[in-house]
Order: structure tokens, then C-alpha cells, then sequence
């Protein structure tokens, strides 16, 4: 019966964004996360609501014959992608249907939708990892690796991540090796014990540049000396070691935080080209995932902002000032606001690097600077969170009634919350397009451009 704490067996008839199931079953809707349209699986129901009941996916019985494809060994253990199973062009058809669907609910029509750009690379795409310290199982050997799926504590030793560039697993491999010859302690995070917590590598994939960064608690040391000589004899890597560094995190989340942070060896940053400009990456700034699909988007937003001349531009949640500064040849100003202070300190040096003095950044929380800009933009990029614009925001930013908006958005429900209240406002959608920005996930980038009626 569908109970609560029962297991039940059924089949998925459909799947809404972002990677949700939905099942039926003695005439109950039961809805779950993960999974994929036609299979067959095991739900442990957990929690009864109005109209439905959720669960959580325990087992796929069955295959659905959507799964066409195995591009990866951990597909059934690593909880890091959803759709490694599926053929590439039925994944991006996949997220075109969840999104349109999104739209479709909320009666917005005329969206003048110009399809879905697929990622430049499926395989190898990411440019940073983040990568656990823990064991496989309960007193098993030190791994370091990416979570098991639906698991807190024990982490998958991926070795060979079809999404990740191929450095950083023979990085990765040869990281575990090291401690586990210098017999150093995981953090275990049941008892809050231990040293080794993190490794966070990025990497420049346009110009081969890496960091290595280490992140351990304050509970004992680490051999800093003999770390970077085993890094830095790695012989068969691609890319260039040029920085690694050392953080320090106390804290009891499972984020990597900095309360101690030092340069171990080289420099604290990577130095990325896009579109012909060079951005410099320090170690806990944004930048986007997906080097490659990066250009891609952005080629879309200045698509999407035309050849026309604009005087003012305003970029909101500005980051690094990626976009700011790839439309600052079509603009005579553009103001970014960014509330990550080392974001905007990046952004500055940014805009030295690439000799443009047409960009002002301001570190702060949009909800408030906005208040403080006096000038009159003809264009507004919008690329908020993933939990959107904040609802004490999104009046203020409208009422600067500009020509035109393009709202960047890496989580599609918030971005159809907040575009009604832009179309109440006397903006119309002129169009919409998709960029796949994360293959074999559940996410994909929506970039909509808003004209005034």
C-alpha cells in the first residue's frame, strides 16, 4: 500500500525539472528524485503530502529504453551525474522538454524560443574539481574521490570521471597514493576527527595552467614539503602545475571554507582566455564550470545584445566580470555589482589585464547598491543565483525601465518566478535559448532577452 515507510515497485511515466520522478501507483502520484522516464524502480515512500506522496529512489529494476548509452564505470555508485546513460542528443532533448514544461505551466506563451545549444564537450568539460577525503566503506582504506549517491559519508574512488579533464585524475590517483603511504587520517565527519578534508584542483583548459589546493583541518600536519614534491614530479599531466596551496577549515559543513589559507608553491591563480580576453581565477572565485560552453553562453548574450551601441549597461551579479568586459567594446560604460568582495578585486584585475578602463565594479548585495546608481542604463544583464533575484530586489531593478534585459539563469524555476513579474511590469519576452553549460547533469543555463512593450 502506499504507506509511509513502505518500499514499493513502479514505473516512471515522466520526469520535470530538475530530476524529478514521477510515478503512480494505486492511484497515488509519487514523486522522487532521480531517475528516468520508462524505468522500473524500488521507492522507499517517506512523506505524505496534499496531492501526492515523495520517496526516495532505492533501486532501478529495469532500464528505460531511453538508456542507450554507459559512457561511465560509476555510473551506479557516484552521486555527481544523473544522465551518463543517455545519448547525448536525447539528454539535451530532455532538458529542452523540462524547460518548456516550466513554461507551459505557467501560461507563458510567446517566448519566440530558439532552441538548445549543446556543450562543446560532453567528456572531460569540467575545468574544477572537488574531490573528498573519506573511506569507500566503514574502516576501509583512505579514498579520495566524489560522494556516493544518496550518501553523506562514504565517497566513490572515481578513477577515470568521464566529465572531469583527464589531469585531474592522474592528479587525484596520485594525491590518494601520497597520503595513504604517509598513513595521514581522514576528517571523519560522524565524530569531527581527523586532518585531510578536500582537494580542489582547477584548471585553465585554454592555457593548461592548474592549482592544486589541499584542504585539512587544524587537527595535526601535513608533510607541506614532501606534498609539493610529489605533485610537482607528476610527469604525464597535460596541463602545468603553476600554483598549490594550503586551507584551513574548522568548520563542520561539508563545504571547503577558508579559515587559514597559504601558498604553498608558485602562484595563487590560473589565468583563463575567453572570447580573446584573459580572466585570472583565484581559488575560491567564481568561473564558470565549462571553459568551452562559457564562450558558447557568452557568445549568446552578446548575440542576444546586438550591435547597437549602448551608453550604460548594467551587469548584476557581476562575478568575476566575465560578461561586463566582453561587452564593454559595445558600450561607453558598464557597471557591475558583485557581493563576493574577492570576486570584485579579481574583476578589477581583469580589467587591467585586458587594458579596459570603460568597467566599475561595486562589491556588494544588489538588494542594496542598486539603490545608490544614479545613471540611466539602456541595457540590464541580470545572472543571479540559483535562487534568482531577490524579491526585494526584482521591483528595484525594474524600475530603472531600461530598453532592454537579459536575464542569464542557471535554475530555470526562478527564472519563470521572476519573469512574470517582469511581464507585469510591461516587458515582453523577445526570445529564448538554451546552452547544456553541465552534460550528464540535470542543469542547463536558460538566457532570455526582455524588451519594454
Amino acid at each position: 500500500m502506499a504507506r509511509k515507510n513502505n518500499v514499493i515497485e513502479i514505473e516512471i511515466i515522466d520526469t520535470i525539472f530538475p530530476n524529478k520522478s514521477i510515478g503512480k501507483y494505486e492511484g497515488k502520484t509519487i514523486m522522487f528524485k532521480g531517475g528516468i522516464k520508462g524505468q522500473k524502480v524500488k521507492v522507499l515512500l517517506n512523506r505524505k503530502k496534499k496531492d501526492n506522496m515523495e520517496g526516495k529512489l532505492i533501486e532501478v529494476l529495469e532500464r528505460s529504453p531511453l538508456e542507450k548509452n554507459i559512457s561511465c564505470f560509476y555510473v551506479k555508485d557516484c552521486g555527481g551525474c544523473a544522465y551518463q546513460t543517455l545519448l547525448y542528443e536525447d539528454e539535451l532533448k530532455l532538458k529542452e522538454e523540462q524547460v518548456l514544461a516550466l513554461f507551459q505551466k505557467e501560461d507563458i506563451k510567446d517566448i519566440n524560443y530558439l532552441g538548445i545549444e549543446g556543450s562543446p564537450k560532453v567528456e572531460g568539460y569540467r575545468n574544477k574539481m572537488e574531490y573528498t577525503f573519506s573511506d569507500e566503506k566503514k574502516g576501509g582504506p583512505l579514498v579520495l574521490g566524489l560522494h556516493k549517491r544518496g550518501r553523506f559519508y562514504e565517497v566513490v574512488d572515481t578513477d577515470g570521471c568521464s566529465i572531469a579533464d583527464k589531469d585531474f585524475t592522474i592528479i587525484r590517483r596520485n594525491v590518494m597514493k601520497y597520503f595513504r603511504g604517509a598513513n595521514t587520517a581522514y576528517y571523519n565527519k560522524r565524530i569531527h576527527e581527523g586532518i585531510l578534508r578536500h582537494l580542489v584542483i582547477r584548471k585553465a583548459l585554454s592555457t593548461g595552467e592548474i592549482l592544486a589546493n589541499l584542504v585539512t583541518t587544524s587537527q595535526g600536519t601535513v608533510d607541506t614539503n614532501n606534498f609539493i614534491k610529489a605533485l610537482l614530479k607528476i610527469d604525464d599531466l597535460d596541463g602545468k602545475i603553476v600554483g598549490i596551496l594550503h586551507t584551513i577549515n574548522d568548520g563542520l559543513a561539508d563545504i571547503v571554507r577558508a579559515d587559514e589559507f597559504s601558498l604553498l608553491y608558485g602562484r595563487d591563480y590560473i589565468i583563463e582566455e575567453i572570447l580573446g580576453l584573459k580572466f585570472k581565477i583565484s581559488p575560491f572565485s567564481f568561473f564558470q564550470t565549462n571553459t568551452f560552453g562559457a564562450e558558447k553562453l557568452y557568445s549568446i548574450v552578446r548575440e542576444f545584445v546586438g550591435d547597437e551601441k549602448n551608453n550604460i549597461v548594467f551587469d548584476l551579479y557581476s562575478g568575476t566580470g566575465t560578461i561586463a568586459q566582453i561587452l564593454s567594446p559595445i558600450c561607453e560604460k558598464v557597471i557591475g555589482i558583485e557581493i563576493v568582495e574577492e570576486a570584485v578585486k579579481m574583476a578589477y584585475e581583469n580589467t587591467k589585464i585586458n587594458g579596459l578602463n570603460n568597467v566599475k565594479f561595486i562589491p556588494g548585495d544588489v538588494l542594496k547598491e542598486v539603490e545608490n546608481l544614479k545613471e540611466k542604463p539602456d541595457l540590464i544583464i541580470i545572472d543571479p543565483p540559483r535562487d534568482g533575484i531577490h524579491p526585494k530586489a526584482i521591483n528595484k531593478i525594474i524600475d530603472f525601465n531600461p530598453e532592454t534585459f537579459i536575464y542569464v539563469s542557471c535554475n530555470p524555476i526562478t527564472l519563470v518566478r521572476d519573469l512574470k513579474m517582469f511581464m507585469d511590469r510591461g516587458y515582453k519576452i523577445d526570445k529564448m535559448k538554451l546552452m547544456d553549460m553541465f552534460p550528464r547533469t540535470p542543469h542547463v543555463e536558460v538566457i532570455v532577452k526582455l524588451e519594454k512593450l
